[in-house]
């Protein structure tokens, strides 16, 4: 039986997509403000889209996606037809070869092991424009619990580790969020 590169979101894309809310747009549309205008924004497992890229979108960023679960991407590739995506793990993308003004990565790290946490962290530093914006969201406090949809493990390595890993991607902290469903989320910037 071969490994799921998907984590489990492959067998579960369908429902993931059917409850999917607006929770924290508002976060990610005033964040966004921060990124050069009409810029480019990886969108780190993206799923369908909606409502992350959509929003960003909409503010007139040219998005790409990426995101390990095939149906997810489809369903991407549908809402935005222009947009360039790549169906792979976030701890194997190469982000294009190419550098972002922005990147987002809502609902994803806290899937990943710790090492995989810092390691896409260390990353994303690296993928950012100088003066680019990263935000990703992750509970404040230090926890572990099993995801609802995928039955995996989840953690959040908690606000003083985050901070640690971004000073050592080279990604100055510039503060954090709470969008309307009390989710936690962490904004960063490459240094200019």
């Amino acid at each position: 039986m071969s490994e799921d590169s998907s984590a489990g979101w492959e067998a579960v894309a369908t429902r993931f997509a059917r409850i999917r809310s607006n929770v924290g747009t508002d976060v990610i549309a005033a964040w966004s403000d921060h990124v050069r205008p009409a810029g480019t924004i990886v969108d780190i497992g993206c799923g369908t889209g909606e409502p992350i890229a959509r929003t960003l979108v909409d503010k007139g960023f040219d998005v790409y996606g990426i995101d390990p679960a095939p149906t997810l991407l489809a369903a991407f590739r549908r809402n935005f037809l222009n947009a360039t995506v790549a169906c792979e793990p976030a701890e194997a993308s190469r982000f294009f070869n190419r550098r972002f003004d922005g990147a987002v990565a809502i609902g994803l790290i806290f899937l990943l092991p710790e090492d995989a946490q810092r390691a896409l962290i260390d990353r994303v530093g690296g993928a950012l424009e100088p003066g680019g914006h990263f935000l990703f969201s992750a509970p404040r406090q230090v926890c572990c619990w099993t995801d609802s949809l995928t039955g995996r493990p989840s953690s959040s390595l908690g606000e003083t580790r985050y901070r640690e890993y971004l000073t050592n991607a080279r990604l100055r902290f510039v503060d954090t969020y709470v969008d309307e469903g009390s989710n936690t989320y962490f904004h960063a910037a490459s240094e200019a």
